[in-house]
């Protein structure tokens, strides 16, 4: 195999062109076979292969710097740099990360796992070659997708005022994880239809490249002046128009022509930006047909593209989006806002039924939450539906533009807490800290399913900012009989004893009823809470514990510092009776790696076991 032969950076330039085209394949087969098992993002890598390989060609790393976008879509990198190995344990505790990182390779310049941030990266290493008089080339590659967001245009506004070569490849699939939106998808799809435009520039440049002597010159001076061929037959020249000059479009299957023109791209003076048209997918059908639901896919059958463990229980996102779609027949004040992730925070379903109410606004979290914002000051309801670790892309907007004005935005926060096998850059264990500092903000955490659809509703007439954060995975349906009504900042007892008191939030409940039947063989008595809000605390319950409970163990997903258990502590220790103790469960203030979720709780001790272990020694001590 040719792809055996890849052991360290530079390899594949040893490799004939006849070679190199059976690498491509190879590749391929591989990053299918190992997806197929391990999980991971699979279209996105498939799509890139030949650009990757063409990166991997003309540069010489790890001196010159690739910059990747996002980063999803660095696994060919990470095969053509020597970590062939890693895929058995990719993104698994303890094994290779599904993204760029440093500590991994010095072949990987910049830890990447959100989106827009390549050319801010890339034009910080450029200009830092500048500044220390070193000598390499700077690549930062961002797809189509991530031109939604504006970070990427605050950068390419200041790398018009770079003097040197600094080169942005840009992936354009047409496809992000949810279909493209926008003035700049259209924008780019246009390259795509102008046939005509394609048909005669590449007529011209083969003729002008016949011509002996001043053919080569004529068609570099048509490519370097704003005023060659792509002014006249596609208006405005986006790029051109920023001081970027723009090279393209290439087709993202011909290796050897993204070659060329990142060869030609390399001897600019300046920004230059390389139009490579990708296809997601390429030459697995299945993941062609669907590249969202292959972008990131769990062990699939490599015939089907089915599901080797398909999904029998609803998940969290299944229950909000069958409590959407209801609400959205029942009032018509009902909008849904997601930013490029319709399908992946469930509102696919909402969107094919109440299209006017639906708004896809890329990936673009700023813009979403201000968005929201005007829509709620107008008199509709707006509910955003967002990641956890991508909200916090956002947190000025919810203070300055939601909060301020006390404006009934709802937050929908999907994947709160840990998510595992996507690492540091998606772990959703902030947003309870960072919410909880903005005044005016109020914080659910639903116990099971049915309490999700409960605080769902509850928001939506909510009259100020109100945030339901709720985990990835299999719904809890667990405790159905406890479904007292939702009322602001009070909690739900579940179990009421004394001695101990277990105080659990959201995903921490289900934990919680574990330790609790473990410390009742014990022989200790214990009390558990669902503590349902972590802003604003119940303090009347609060109060009530102290009566008969010496030990109150706060439990939740998210970091310590900021959290709810913080918050109890602090209302113990400044407002209450000081004799009762607590015991803080929660993350400890530490980025938390990818891997298994039942794994990573162990590891930060938010596990069942772990906390049986604390409150026993911590109820031994008093």
């Amino acid at each position: 195999m040719v792809l055996e032969r890849m052991n360290k950076p530079n390899d594949i330039k040893e490799l004939s062109d006849e070679e190199l085209k059976v690498l491509a394949d190879e590749i391929r087969e591989f990053l299918i076979n190992k997806i197929s098992v391990t999980g991971g993002h699979l279209a996105s890598n498939l799509g890139v292969v030949e650009l990757t390989m063409a990166l991997h060609r003309v540069l010489d790393l790890p001196k010159d710097k690739i910059i990747w976008d996002v980063g999803h879509q660095s696994y060919t990198h990470k095969l053509l740099t020597g970590r062939r190995e890693g895929f058995d344990e990719l993104r698994k505790y303890g094994g290779m990360s599904g993204f760029p990182k440093r500590k991994e390779s010095e072949c990987d310049s910049f830890d990447t796992g959100h989106s827009s941030t390549s050319i801010s990266a890339g034009l910080g290493y450029a200009h830092a070659r500048e500044i220390t008089g070193e000598d390499y080339k700077v690549v930062s590659v961002i797809g189509d997708g991530a031109l939604t967001g504006g970070m990427a245009y605050e950068a390419l506004n200041n790398a018009a005022n770079l003097k040197s070569n600094f080169i942005i490849v840009l992936n354009d699939n047409n496809m992000s994880i949810s279909e493209n939106v926008g003035g700049m998808s259209s924008y780019l799809a246009g390259f795509r239809t102008a046939d005509a435009y394609l048909g005669l520039k590449n007529n011209v440049m083969n003729s002008l490249n016949k011509i002996p002597v001043y053919g080569e010159r004529v068609v570099k001076h048509i490519r370097k002046t704003k005023s060659g061929i792509k002014q006249f037959l596609i208006p405005g020249m986006f790029f051109e128009e920023m001081g970027i000059m723009y090279l393209g479009p290439v087709d993202g299957s011909d290796m050897k022509a993204i070659e060329k023109l990142l060869k030609e791209a390399m001897n600019v003076e300046g920004p230059v930006l390389v139009h490579v048209l990708t296809h997601k997918g390429a030459g697995y059908a299945p993941a062609e047909r669907h590249p969202a639901r292959f972008h990131g896919t769990e062990p699939f059958q490599i015939e089907t593209g089915l599901p080797t463990k398909p999904r029998i229980k609803a998940n969290y996102t299944d229950i909000f989006s069958t409590v959407m779609r209801k609400l959205g027949d029942r009032d018509d004040k009902v909008v849904a806002v997601t930013a490029a992730m319709a399908d992946g925070t469930g509102l696919k379903r909402f969107h094919n039924m109440f299209p006017d109410r639906f708004f896809d606004v890329g990936i673009a979290e700023e813009h979403a939450v201000t968005f929201s914002a005007g829509l709620a000051a107008a008199g509709l309801k707006p509910i955003f539906a967002v990641y956890s670790s991508f909200l916090q892309r956002a947190y000025d907007q919810i203070l300055h533009d939601v909060c301020i004005q006390n404006l009934p935005v709802v937050f929908a926060i999907d994947r709160a807490g840990l998510v595992g096998s996507d690492g540091e850059t998606h772990q959703g264990i902030f947003d309870i800290s960072y919410l909880s500092t903005i005044p005016n903000m109020t914080i659910m955490a639903p116990k099971n399913k049915w309490e999700l659809s409960d605080m769902v509703k509850y928001a939506v007439d909510y009259e100020a900012p109100i945030a339901i954060r709720y985990p990835r995975g299999e719904a809890y349906d667990g405790l159905k009989e406890y479904r007292a009504p939702i009322s602001l900042g009070k909690s739900e007892w579940i179990y009421r004893e004394s001695e101990i008191a277990l105080f659990a939030l959201g995903s921490m409940v289900k934990i919680a009823e574990k330790v609790r039947d473990a410390l009742k063989e014990k022989g200790y008595a214990c009390s558990l809470i669902n503590a349902r809000f972590a802003k604003p605390l119940d303090e009347e319950t609060l109060r009530t514990v102290t009566a008969n409970h010496k030990l109150i163990v706060t439990m939740e997903e998210n970091v310590i510092n900021g959290g709810m258990g913080e918050h109890v502590t602090e209302f113990y220790g400044q407002k209450e009776n000081k004799s009762i103790q607590v015991l803080t469960i929660a993350i400890p203030d530490e980025y938390v790696e990818h891997g298994n979720v039942e794994i990573l709780r162990k590891e930060v001790g938010i596990d069942a076991e772990s906390i049986i272990g604390r409150t026993v020694a911590a109820y031994e001590k008093l």
